[in-house]
C-alpha cells in the first residue's frame, strides 16, 4: 500500500480553470484528482484559475478522493502565488512540476509550510536524483511526467515505453525505497482501450500505485488494472490460511497450488486483502 494508505488506482487530471469540469469530477470513479493550474489552464487565465479551483474545493463534495493541487513552477510568474493559494485550499498534497532536486521541495515548502508535496518526476535530472527527491521529509508522492521525459530523451514512441524505463525504475526503487506514493505517466490515446489497459498492466508489474489519466473514459480500465483480482485475492486468503496451519503444526513453509508459501509470501497476501479492503471502503463512502 502507498504510504497515504490510500487507493490511489486512477489519478485523474481536471483543469483548474474549468467550472463545469471540477463539479463534473465530483461523480467520477476516480482515487484521487489533480486539479491542475499548470499544462491544462493558458497563460490568460492563470491567475483566475486559482479563484476559481479554491471555491470549488470549498464547496466540496470530493468525498474520500484524495485531492491534489499541481501549481506551476516556482520559476514562472505564477508559482510562487499558486503555491500560497494551494496551501490555503485544503487539497492533500501540493504537486510541483519538474522537480529536479530536494532544493525545489525546498523552496516550496518554504511557502506551503507542512502541507504535504507531491513531484512530477519528468526531467533526466530529475530521475538521476529520485533517491534524494524521494527521501525529502515532505514527499509523500511521484508522479511521472512520461510526456515530458520523452521530449528531453529525444526518443521515440514504443508501446513498451523501454526508452522510459531506466528513469521510471530509479522513481520506482526511490519510492518503495522511502514510502511515496508512485503513480504511472498518462496514456495519451484516450480512445485506445487495449492500449491503455496493456501500459497499466505494465505500470502495475513494475510497481506503481496506479496511473495519471487525461479522460473520465480511462477511469475503469485504470481502477481494474490497479485492482486485486478475484482470484488474486483467492489465492492470498488460501496462502494465509495454509501458512497459519503449517505454523499451528510447528512448520515454517506451507504449499498452495504446488508452490511454496513462506513468510514473504504471507506479507504480499495480506497486502492484497488489505488494498482489496481499502478500496471496498473507499467506494462505500
Amino acid at each position: 500500500m502507498p504510504a497515504t494508505s490510500r487507493p490511489l488506482r486512477s489519478v485523474l487530471y481536471i483543469p483548474g480553470s474549468k467550472p463545469r469540469a471540477l463539479d463534473k469530477a465530483r461523480g467520477l470513479p476516480a482515487d484521487a484528482i489533480i486539479f491542475d493550474l499548470e499544462d491544462a489552464v493558458i497563460p490568460d487565465e492563470k491567475t483566475a484559475a486559482r479563484d476559481t479551483l479554491a471555491d470549488a474545493l470549498a464547496t466540496g463534495g470530493y468525498g474520500a478522493r484524495m485531492k491534489i493541487v499541481r501549481i506551476n513552477g516556482l520559476d514562472t510568474a505564477w508559482g510562487a502565488d499558486d503555491a500560497r493559494a494551494a496551501a490555503a485550499m485544503g487539497a492533500d498534497a501540493v504537486l510541483l512540476p519538474k522537480v529536479n532536486s530536494p532544493d525545489d521541495l525546498d523552496a516550496l515548502a518554504d511557502i506551503t509550510g507542512d502541507t504535504p508535496l507531491w513531484a512530477m518526476m519528468e526531467t533526466p535530472r530529475g530521475m538521476l536524483n529520485a533517491a534524494a527527491i524521494a527521501a525529502h521529509p515532505l514527499l509523500s508522492g511521484m508522479v511521472m511526467g512520461t510526456n515530458d521525459l520523452a521530449k528531453d530523451l529525444q526518443t521515440r514512441f514504443r508501446a513498451d515505453r523501454q526508452p522510459l524505463m531506466a528513469g521510471l525504475g530509479l522513481c520506482v526503487l526511490a519510492g518503495k525505497a522511502h514510502g511515496a506514493a508512485l503513480i504511472d505517466g498518462v496514456y495519451n490515446a484516450f480512445k485506445d482501450e487495449d492500449g491503455l489497459r496493456a501500459e497499466c498492466e505494465q505500470g502495475r508489474d513494475m510497481g506503481f500505485d496506479g496511473k495519471t489519466l487525461i479522460h473520465p473514459a480511462q477511469l475503469d480500465i485504470a481502477n481494474a488494472a490497479f485492482s486485486p483480482s478475484a482470484d488474486e485475492i483467492d489465492l492470498a486468503r488460501r496462502q494465509i490460511a495454509a501458512f497459519d496451519a503449517a505454523e499451528a503444526t510447528g512448520q515454517g513453509v506451507a504449499v498452495v497450488d504446488g508452490k511454496i508459501v513462506e513468510n514473504l509470501h504471507v506479507a504480499t497476501a495480506r497486502e492484497t486483502l488489505a488494498k482489496s479492503e481499502a478500496i471496498d471502503a473507499m467506494q462505500a463512502e
